[in-house]
Formats: structure tokens, C-alpha cells, sequence
């Protein structure tokens, strides 16, 4: 059974028929060809698949297309603030070297960006914690927890 979902994604509104069982991954994948989000294990584990909906960090391999209807959802297609432009958290994974095979990336700075939309100076302590549901198997986390630490003392000097 097909139901007809209204979303805005990435600041577009989208109307779309999708599949009542499909996940959000799915439709971002798949129907609107969004594939910065990665479906590494399928059940809310990884965090690769991390978006924000209405702001807050989701796993979209687990949250229904139909729970989006009428909700704003942004992707790491939509983080930059222009196009051929990172975002401050992109750029921070970057210079910090928290950018390894890249598989975990998408959903690491999804999480990041939603962490500091709720806590602009958050500690090292609170930054493993926020990023606790996303895993990485390159880099160790140092450079990961240093990029959003990075981030947070940049934004909070302007």
C-alpha cells in the first residue's frame, strides 16, 4: 500500500507515494536520490544513516517514510550553507582529520550538527555522549570528538 507524504527536504517541499513499510533511508535513497546517508546496519545501530527531522538527529533506516508527512527533514545534502561549500562542521572534520573511509561521516556530522543546535559549548564528555549512537571504525574518535570541539569554540568566538 502506496500513501502520498508531503516532506521538506533539504529546504524543498517534496510530495511523494511511498510505500507505507518503506523507511525514511529508503525514500531519501531511493526516490529522491539523496545518498549521502548510508544504510550500514539496517537497525538503528551505526548511525550512518543519521538526518535530522524537525532538527533532531534520526536514524532514518529505522523511522518510517510516513512519520516524515509534514515534517522538515535535512541530510548531509543540505548541512552546506551553499552549494561547493562545506558547513562549519563539515570543514572541522576535515581539518581535524576526523575523515577516514568516510563511510560513518554523513551520520557523524548529522549527529554533530544536531548536538551543537542543542548545546552550543558542549564538554568532551558531552560530545561522546551525543555522538555515543554513531560508530566509526577508522579513525578512534579523537579526531572526531576534536572536530565538534573545534566547532563549538569557533562558533562561540563569533
Amino acid at each position: 500500500m502506496r500513501k502520498l507524504i508531503n516532506i521538506e527536504v533539504n529546504g524543498k517541499a517534496r510530495e511523494v507515494a511511498v510505500d507505507v513499510r518503506a523507511s525514511l533511508l529508503e525514500v531519501l535513497r531511493g526516490e529522491l536520490e539523496l545518498t549521502g546517508s548510508k544504510k550500514g546496519c539496517g537497525v538503528g545501530e551505526c548511525g550512518a544513516c543519521t538526518v535530522l527531522m524537525d532538527g533532531v538527529a534520526v536514524n532514518s533506516c529505522i523511522s518510517l517514510a510516513v512519520w516524515a508527512d509534514g515534517r522538515k527533514v535535512t541530510t548531509i545534502e543540505g548541512v552546506s550553507p551553499e552549494p561547493g561549500k562545506l558547513s562549519d562542521v563539515q570543514q572541522s572534520f576535515v581539518d581535524s582529520g576526523a575523515v577516514q573511509c568516510g563511510f560513518c561521516t554523513p551520520g557523524l556530522v548529522m549527529a554533530a550538527t544536531a548536538l551543537l543546535g542543542e548545546q552550543p559549548s558542549p564538554s568532551r564528555e558531552e560530545i561522546r555522549r551525543g555522538l555515543s549512537g554513531n560508530l566509526c571504525r577508522c579513525t578512534g574518535y579523537s579526531t572526531i570528538i576534536d572536530a565538534v570541539e573545534n566547532v563549538a569554540k569557533t562558533r562561540g568566538q563569533a
